[in-house]
């Protein structure tokens, strides 16, 4: 049966799973709760504890029961042994779309933009492309996910459109975090094509001592979906689901 126009679509989303090759059946409720939970499903990164083939099998395992659509981005800990197409490529397998600077639609009305993401700090304190060529490669990182973000949303033509990402595009969400760590925990520069394209909602991890929520500068919510933050805010349910 075909969707009614402007109703509303129940998103879940989180991140840092972190899932090791010897959990089999920890994600199973999880993925219960999200099936009754929701319309579809985004993971934000840090799906694996070190990128290895195994955990990656493990969490397809889980995720066979999944019975609703999914898109996902990899994080810092996915990317570990440089597996990353076989990571992709296993998650496939049970219908989960990996996204990095592309796009996923889901029944022709929400469209999802993903990518990584990268450190590099915040407002008048964002890292600049100055000095040692290593600090320009870092600079160069951020920047080349903000591009790609820009062409994952530029091909959206969707009325409802959402951003997956690992590295907070915001500094709010941070908040929490240790103050020396928190450049290296994401960027401004991600907010950038949201704020130009606009979105819906920004979802991300990797601030597993962060705080929930934040906006853009132009006012875009943004949420903080790391699962170890989750967890300590509601044990008994471990995502986040937002009404789009």
């Amino acid at each position: 049966m075909a969707r009614e126009p402007g109703s509303k679509l129940r998103v879940a989303a989180v991140g840092d799973l972190h899932c090791r090759e010897d959990q089999h059946g920890r994600f199973r409720l999880f993925v219960r709760q999200v099936n009754a939970a929701a319309d579809v499903l985004l993971l934000c990164g840090d799906l694996t504890d070190r990128g290895l083939a195994e955990e990656v099998r493990t969490l397809v395992e889980e995720l066979s029961e999944l019975r609703i659509p999914c898109a996902a981005v990899l994080g810092n800990h996915d990317l570990e042994n440089g597996q990353e197409k076989l990571l992709c490529a296993e998650l496939a397998r049970v219908g989960v779309h990996c996204l990095s600077g592309d796009h996923y639609v889901f029944e022709k009305v929400l469209g999802v933009a993903g990518i990584k993401g990268f450190g590099g700090g915040y407002g008048n304190a964002t890292l600049q492309a100055f000095g040692e060529t290593q600090t320009k490669a870092f600079v160069q990182e951020s920047v080349s996910e903000s591009l790609k973000l820009e062409a994952a949303l530029g091909q959206l033509e969707t009325t409802k459109k959402v951003v997956i990402m690992h590295y907070a595009p915001v500094r709010a969400t941070t908040e929490g975090e240790n103050p020396e760590v928190r450049p290296f925990l994401g960027t401004s520069r991600l907010a950038s094509p949201v704020d130009r394209y606009g979105a819906d909602a920004i979802f991300h991890g990797h601030s597993h001592h962060g705080t929930l929520r934040g906006a853009t500068d132009k006012g875009v919510p943004v949420y903080n979906v790391a699962m170890p933050l989750l967890k300590r805010h509601d044990p008994e349910r471990r995502f986040v689901v937002v009404e789009i």
